[in-house]
């Protein structure tokens, strides 16, 4: 792949700073900071042009808090970057960057990448199952443990150097990535395409080199479908050996199992040979929060939020009696929508 060069003279032009300001000030343009970067944008964006130009930008001292993500409750360590300058200069730096990332993407490489969320790989997921019954009797499900800590960021940064000859883009490069020990942190949105980048060498040897025929990753999820189960473990066998040289390990927890006989749990449904649900703790999270909303006098902005989300989920998988049953009385989904929308028009103001 020929290399990208005369990257960095664009990251520090003011227009891209400029727009690198309103990308990271979305959903928080309340915040009383924001609102004076943005109005005096012109200023803030010539600062962060001298930082750039001069090389005289250090990473802020991340905030570092423990979240418990999803309904499952998993513990995560989250960095949380300062808005100026980490966040804008982030924005910056993958306005320039994503589509040199994006052109040796793998088509079913989903998750914080336009385009290709959770909707995206349910409806290849799904279909691939409705349409090939004999090539989609097995199914391989395994993930990597504590991906983004362990991202080898010497590698990663090698990585990089096959793509973009611009010396100076890659200064800004291993300086945002070495802004932890070691790995990745969660929490900046550089971090969410280093990471998928960091696998696109995995993704290209599972579909060429082990000749799997239906795969999809969600960030560090894979699922593979295949019609032998003998192959099925050559493949799981191929990839703990790609992960080892990648410094990552595979969790323990892989399974290979026939799809008649159990459901695949993947992106927060279970898909099974003739239709998807939801998960059981979805299920149970969104009838709690339906029971909440119920005992207020009025619907908020962030109870409208999970509504529109929860009937995301709904009108993807056949739960439509579950909808009629546990959220229609409580909640309209079009009153939720016009909440939202009245928030985002006074958020903008």
């Amino acid at each position: 792949m020929k290399r990208i060069g005369y990257l960095f003279n664009k990251i520090c032009e003011i227009d891209n700073i400029k727009l690198a300001i309103m990308k990271a000030s979305l959903g928080k343009r309340r915040r009383p900071f924001v609102r004076e970067i943005i109005n005096d944008i012109d200023e803030y964006a010539s600062v962060i042009q001298k930082m750039l130009v001069n090389k005289e930008y250090q990473p802020s001292r991340y905030r570092v808090t423990n979240i418990l993500d999803g309904a499952c409750k998993k513990e995560r360590v989250i960095h949380v970057p300062r808005f100026f300058p980490d966040q804008v200069i982030h924005w910056a730096l993958m306005l320039q960057i994503e589509s040199v990332i994006m052109r040796g993407m793998y088509t079913f490489s989903c998750g914080s990448i336009p385009g290709r969320g959770t909707s995206y790989a349910q409806k290849y997921l799904r279909k691939w199952i409705d349409s090939d019954y004999r090539g989609t009797k097995y199914c391989l499900k395994m993930d990597i443990s504590k991906f983004y800590p362990s991202v080898n960021q010497t590698i990663l940064k090698g990585m990089f150097r096959k793509i973009i000859k611009d010396k100076d883009c890659l200064w800004l490069i291993d300086t945002i990535i070495e802004s932890v020990e070691s790995g990745l942190p969660i929490g900046n949105y550089t971090s969410q395409w280093f990471s998928n980048y960091f696998l696109q060498g995995l993704d290209h040897y599972i579909k060429k080199d082990l000749s799997a025929k239906y795969y999809i990753r969600y960030i560090d999820d894979l699922v593979i479908l295949g019609g032998n189960k003998r192959e099925m473990h050559k493949i799981r066998n191929g990839i703990a050996a790609y992960l080892a040289n990648m410094d990552l390990k595979m969790k323990d927890n892989w399974q290979v199992f026939k799809i008649d006989s159990r459901d695949i749990d993947f992106l927060g449904f279970r898909f099974y040979r003739n239709k998807t649900t939801l998960r059981k703790r979805n299920a149970l999270r969104i009838r709690r929060r339906m029971v909440k909303i119920s005992r207020k006098d009025q619907l908020n902005f962030h109870d409208a939020c999970a509504v529109v989300s929860y009937w995301g989920w709904i009108k993807r998988s056949n739960s439509f009696n579950f909808y009629c049953r546990l959220v229609r009385p409580y909640v309209n989904i079009q009153t939720a929508k016009r909440r939202i929308s009245y928030y985002a028009k006074t958020a903008s103001l």
